[in-house]
């Protein structure tokens, strides 16, 4: 027999051996809740119908259950962990608890002006770089948790995998939908003891970002979009079902690949974009640079950008990620990226007012 009930918003399907709950976007992550822990699986992104990790969540006031399923035991909530990505470092403090964060890598390239600050008085220390950080660092840290991406055929985390320091995968990145990769805030709130605070953000999120979308399609369609440029041979764009095209797509905005199956970043040549993008409206450039992104800087890197219609009619935007927050807001606050394209791509919408990230180059 199942027992169907609604709690906090989320619905759950109660069953004798635990609670399960219901996510309404993400797609690869299951979270059962039983009296004395919780467990989660994480799936595969990569591999279906593979587990990618499964951890088992046990409140630190509690004694070890002697009866538990196999996994990562995670004590809770974390108090000094090691986190590797800006996004989650933003999402704690939206948590209120950027003091549980021992430690970061690459704090050079983390725009929080609070964990600089906390680096400078000491409470955070730069481990080095995420794929290989400073080993005796960490073990002096003593961390409860370590957050790490995980990705494709990586091999491991190295000499990290011989600590008995568990190791919490944030493969968040690859669900195929913005609100679904938004909704892992659930999971990083029990980890944290901020539930009800992760239930509260991600609901709010979800109701601003409908309400977007819900504008964005009830007016004309937007302008065609082109994003970002070369990277040495390669020019990377967002695949049509990767979370920033689910976004675009959100936006009501004409993109040349909304129709691609790709989950992640698609790997084109200049003449592949050319072919397809050449006539586009608008667009949009990330970038990481020490002085503005200008029009004549931009033709010195390729003189074939002159090609392009968003060039010829001076329709090109950068963000440049140096100083911008570009990469640690937009994760987990899709509503925000969401605004973005929509107040870019579809001026008769003036309400929403500026552009946050993006401005006009010259």
């Amino acid at each position: 027999m199942l027992l169907f009930s609604c709690v906090g918003g989320q619905t759950r399907q109660a069953q004798e051996d635990g609670d399960t709950l219901r996510f309404k976007y993400a797609e690869n992550i299951t979270i059962v809740k039983y009296d004395e822990y919780t467990c989660v699986n994480l799936a595969d992104p990569w591999n279906k119908g593979k587990t990618l990790h499964t951890y088992v969540l046990v409140p630190a006031d509690k004694e070890m259950p002697i009866s538990r399923p196999e996994g990562t035991i995670i004590r809770t909530p974390l108090k000094k962990s090691i986190i590797a990505t800006s996004a989650h470092c933003a999402l704690a403090k939206a948590f209120g608890k950027e003091k549980s964060i021992a430690g970061v890598c690459d704090l050079k390239y983390i725009n929080l002006p609070w964990v600089k600050e906390l680096h400078r008085k000491g409470a955070i220390t730069d481990c080095g770089s995420p794929h290989s950080p400073a080993i005796e660092k960490v073990i002096d840290l003593h961390p409860d948790a370590i957050f790490l991406s995980p990705f494709q055929n990586s091999g491991g985390y190295g000499r990290l995998n011989e600590l008995s320091v568990p190791i919490i995968e944030v493969a968040d990145y690859m669900e195929t939908s913005a609100l679904g990769r938004a909704e892992w805030i659930r999971f990083y709130g029990m980890l944290f003891g901020a539930e009800h605070e992760a239930d509260s953000i991600f609901n709010s999120v979800e109701t601003k970002y409908l309400e977007l979308r819900r504008m964005a399609h009830e007016s004309a369609r937007g302008k065609s979009l082109v994003m970002d440029k070369m990277l040495s041979a390669v020019w990377y764009m967002p695949g049509g079902r990767s979370t920033i095209g689910g976004v675009i797509a959100d936006a009501n905005i004409e993109y040349p690949w909304t129709e691609d199956e790709h989950s992640g970043s698609l790997t084109l040549t200049f003449e592949g974009v050319l072919g397809k993008a050449e006539n586009a409206d608008i667009w949009l450039i990330r970038y990481n640079s020490d002085n503005a992104m200008t029009l004549p800087t931009l033709l010195s890197e390729n003189d074939g950008y002159s090609q392009f219609k968003a060039f010829k009619n001076g329709e090109v935007y950068g963000c440049n990620t140096s100083h911008s927050t570009f990469y640690e807001d937009t994760p987990f606050r899709p509503d925000i990226l969401l605004r973005e394209f929509i107040v870019l791509t579809h001026p008769e919408l003036n309400t929403l007012g500026k552009a946050k990230y993006f401005e006009k180059i010259k």
